[in-house]
């Protein structure tokens, strides 16, 4: 076996031995036990032709609006933690492949925005401070890449629905394709259920006069821009990432050529650090949604007088948290 092949082959168990823990699993509930063929194949072209390993993963568009979930529109220490958890799995690569590895988040809020309720400047300050906090905390791995970066899509000086607009004309499905290719299949239709459950819950308020019905059915509507959109973004992104190794948020059925990834530990596989607080408990910290935190009693922390992080420890303040905190 040549040397090339043998550290192809260290690469691939390294990933996913790092990832056997934050992998999402498929639908049976069980982790995949290895990477698919189409992941492996990508990381081995990388490293035999000895460049980066280079990862993409489209993921954190903007804070969800609804304040059950989350403490407000900016990132905060739920961001800072998985941002340091993929640092730590390029690093893990680099350790025993020479070229290293890159990850580009593919911020995609802008994608997202009309259909989820986020304005354009929120979502600007969002990304604003990703990027802010990818720097400040020397995460040199980690790079991103949003719509506004999407040259190939429209000029320079075109605006975000301009970009969205294009964006769906040259890679989106019509909404009928959508809906059938969703109804079609087993998984289709859980991945639509969980969507409308998550649109839903956004978008549900406590003074709201609508029905819990009139609120699904609006959330049912939007759900199908959602994937509309999710897969237009997923196909500009091969288009501009052809070789890279594909990340997702989402959990992934055996076999698939995405790789399905949680950066923090998490009851409910489709809880993301956006829609959702982390919570210490001591030496790690648990994503929950904001009301289920508070419910069990845990203490809001602030740290340099912004909203932080959630504890349920009981033995006191741990400074490693803080330290490591996105304010």
């Amino acid at each position: 076996m040549s040397h090339s092949a043998t550290t192809a082959g260290a690469v691939v168990h390294a990933i996913a031995r790092t990832l056997a823990f934050h992998q999402r699993c498929d639908r049976a509930g069980t982790p995949t036990p290895g990477l698919s063929d189409p992941v492996t194949a990508r990381v081995r072209d990388f490293v035999q032709a000895g460049q980066p390993v280079h990862m993409v993963l489209p993921a954190f568009p903007a804070k969800s609006p609804s304040l059950r979930k989350v403490l407000g529109p900016l990132p905060d220490l739920a961001e800072a933690l998985s941002l340091d958890a993929l640092q730590r799995l390029c690093a893990h690569i680099a350790a025993i492949h020479p070229a290293g590895a890159r990850l580009t988040i593919c911020s995609d809020g802008h994608v997202f925005g009309p259909t989820i309720g986020v304005s354009d400047p929120v979502i600007d300050q969002y990304q604003a401070a990703i990027r802010a906090m990818i720097a400040r905390r020397g995460l040199r791995h980690l790079d991103t890449f949003c719509l506004c970066d999407c040259s190939s899509l429209l000029a320079g000086g075109a605006g975000h629905e301009d970009r969205r607009a294009a964006l769906l004309a040259q890679h989106g499905q019509s909404l009928d394709d959508i809906r059938t290719g969703l109804l079609r299949t087993e998984d289709g239709v859980r991945q639509l259920r969980g969507i409308i459950r998550f649109m839903a819950e956004d978008d549900w308020r406590g003074d709201d006069a609508r029905s819990a019905t009139q609120v699904q059915r609006e959330a049912k509507l939007r759900a199908y821009q959602v994937v509309q959109r999710s897969q237009a973004w997923g196909s500009f992104l091969q288009a501009v990432f052809p070789r890279s190794v594909r990340l997702s948020i989402h959990p992934q059925p055996r076999g698939s050529d995405k790789l399905g990834i949680h950066m923090l530990p998490t009851a409910d596989a489709w809880l993301t650090p956006w829609h959702a607080v982390a919570v210490e408990l001591g030496d790690r910290a648990v994503l929950m949604k904001r009301h289920q935190a508070e419910a069990q009693g845990a203490r809001l922390i602030h740290v340099e007088g912004r909203p932080s992080h959630y504890s349920a420890w009981t033995g006191g303040r741990r400074p490693a948290f803080k330290d490591r905190a996105a304010a």
